[in-house]
């Protein structure tokens, strides 16, 4: 009889540093979306807040902290990551399990957003995407989330199937930064 055995996206890729960029895969919990029905939106925050200490987050903005936070996802919805959610948010939201979908890295270091700026179309310098801001773009040629969790670091997440690429790309485009050093 086979054995599964439960592997992360990045199961074999250790913490890669380059220069003065680290990126390294990051468990942030559960991963679960959370989609506001019709005018069900600040229910839903409130019981986000009271439920897990956070509010559901604005447009292209991030709420809450390490080990728990909410992370704007797209129109009307929101990625909960860290705590299970509670169950009463199912009356107010459409919740859905997202934890086996998503590959979460993190890319810190003082040359991190000049490593960024090779691979995603906007303005990540510290003065207009601040702590907290949150964008869902391309990455390289993937559909992506970025969000600044610190002032050199980064938590980026592509879908699941596309973890080796992630890692391949970020791994060029940090060489190419430290070549220039």
């Amino acid at each position: 009889m086979a054995r599964l055995i439960a592997k992360s996206p990045l199961a074999g890729h250790g913490a890669k540093t380059v220069g003065s960029v680290t990126v390294e895969e990051v468990d942030l919990g559960a991963l679960t979306s959370v989609a506001p029905f019709k005018g069900q939106d600040k229910a839903c925050s409130d019981l986000m807040k009271a439920a897990h200490g956070m509010a559901l987050p604005a447009p292209n903005r991030a709420t809450g902290k390490e080990g728990a936070r909410a992370i704007w996802f797209g129109r009307g919805m929101a990625l909960l990551c860290g705590p299970e959610p509670d169950a009463k948010l199912a009356s107010y939201a459409a919740v859905t399990d997202q934890s086996d979908a998503w590959t979460v890295v993190s890319v810190s270091g003082a040359d991190t957003v000049e490593v960024l700026a090779r691979m995603i179309p906007i303005d990540l310098r510290a003065a207009t995407f601040k702590r907290g801001h949150t964008a869902r773009t391309m990455i390289q040629h993937m559909t992506g989330s970025i969000t600044r969790v610190g002032p050199d670091r980064f938590l980026i997440m592509v879908f699941r199937s596309m973890a080796d690429t992630l890692m391949h790309d970020l791994e060029t485009a940090m060489e190419s930064i430290a070549a220039r050093r």
